[in-house]
């Protein structure tokens, strides 16, 4: 059996998505809470995710969410990573998310802009080592990505993963990254 090669990579795609999944599963958290979710979008989804993005770009007037929606309209599939329940603290009274303590930071809680916040700085930490485990993996196999906020933002409100905080980072097999010289346009 002959399989094409765009085939065999669109399957290496999922194989290291999935792979990037475990490592942001398996990346510590504070007091050993899982505080992470992800999600892979390829397909149509990719190409709602992509448009969706273009016109966020018109209505917050960011002409990024544009040039970022090229990437992923690059990229064989997205990998979503999400901070589930940002509002959830790991009552360490630290003050670091710029309350006096856990339960402040809770009563201030409010839907944002784009995001609701404030959220838990061990949890933001947690949510940061998990990304970071995650492209390492993903480098380590060779396949570009680039983690992107934007995508994240417009995936979340697609419904695409029900986190308070989302990251998107789409993922590609190409002999040159299209995520490398990436352009801005106003």
């Amino acid at each position: 059996m002959v399989v094409e090669m765009n085939e065999l990579e669109a399957e290496g795609l999922r194989v290291v998505a999935s792979l990037m999944a475990v490592a942001s599963k398996t990346a510590p958290k504070g007091f050993g809470v899982d505080c992470v979710e992800t999600a892979l979008v390829d397909g149509e989804e990719k190409d709602e995710l992509a448009e969706l993005m273009e016109e966020m770009a018109n209505e917050l007037g960011d002409p990024l969410y544009r040039r970022d929606a090229e990437s992923v309209r690059a990229s064989g599939a997205v990998l979503l990573i999400g901070l589930k329940d940002g509002g959830q603290v790991a009552n360490a009274n630290c003050g670091a998310c710029g309350f006096p303590s856990c339960q402040d930071m809770l009563r201030a809680r409010r839907a944002g802009k784009l995001f609701p916040g404030p959220t838990c700085i061990v949890r933001a930490l947690d949510f940061g080592i998990a990304v970071g485990s995650a492209v390492k993996v993903c480098s380590m196999l060779n396949v570009d990505s680039r983690v992107m906020f934007r995508v994240g933002v417009a995936a979340r409100r697609l419904g695409l993963l029900k986190s308070d905080l989302v990251l998107g980072v789409p993922l590609a097999v190409k002999s040159k990254s299209p995520f490398f010289d990436r352009v801005f346009k106003a």
